[in-house]
């Protein structure tokens, strides 16, 4: 069973990954890696640019190697904040949002 120390760090890692992720403002709204991507375009409207990728997905085989366990659909959103901010680059996997970041 878990001591009660143990749980209260592992819920403290969760909240420290989430307090971390970047957001950023669309107009008057803040777009965060929890909303849906119908959220996020309703608030920073079409992207710039956009790039759709299949990826194949390898899990570890009862050997030791690596094994085919399925594809997933990674898109790369791009949208354009003007000249007074970065583009913000949002990765989707499988029709989530799993990264914001600003342009490099």
């Amino acid at each position: 069973m878990f001591k009660p120390s143990i749980v209260l760090l592992m819920g403290l890692g969760v909240l420290a990954s989430s307090a971390n992720a970047e957001t950023f403002r669309c107009g008057q709204r803040i777009a965060s890696p929890e909303m849906s991507v119908d959220e996020l375009i309703d608030a920073c409207g079409e992207p710039t640019h956009r790039s759709v990728e299949n990826v194949d997905v390898y899990g570890h085989s009862a050997n030791g190697g690596r094994i085919k366990t399925g594809k997933s659909v990674v898109e790369t959103l791009t949208f354009d904040r003007g000249n007074t901010a970065a583009a913000m680059v949002v990765t989707v996997v499988d029709g989530k949002i799993r990264s914001m970041e600003r342009a490099k």
